[in-house]
């Protein structure tokens, strides 16, 4: 009786993950203003739950963030980049 229940859980926990969408989101970063700063905002990225990469570049003013949207949202990666200081905006 315990193998049923267990392949079921397993069954369920692995299409809840095969759910998961994995986004990019392209964020404008206008107030970057020296070289370091992308090292600060990369910083805050990552520590959001779902975030599984970010790259910034100082050049273009920008974030691509890939992420789980299941885990979080657009409105939490524009809050991690002004939490430290500089404020986004998604990218059309």
């Amino acid at each position: 009786m315990k193998k049923p229940i267990f392949l079921f859980a397993l069954c369920l926990g692995l299409s809840t993950f095969a759910n998961a969408a994995t986004q990019k989101a392209v964020l404008n970063v206008p107030t970057m203003d020296c070289e370091t700063c992308p090292l600060t905002i990369k910083a805050a990225l990552l520590k959001v739950p779902g975030v599984s990469s970010a790259r910034v570049s100082y050049k273009k003013r920008e974030a691509i963030v890939e992420y789980d949207d299941t885990r979080t949202s657009l409105a939490e990666l524009k809050k991690a980049t002004a939490d430290v200081g500089y404020p986004s905006l998604l990218q059309d």
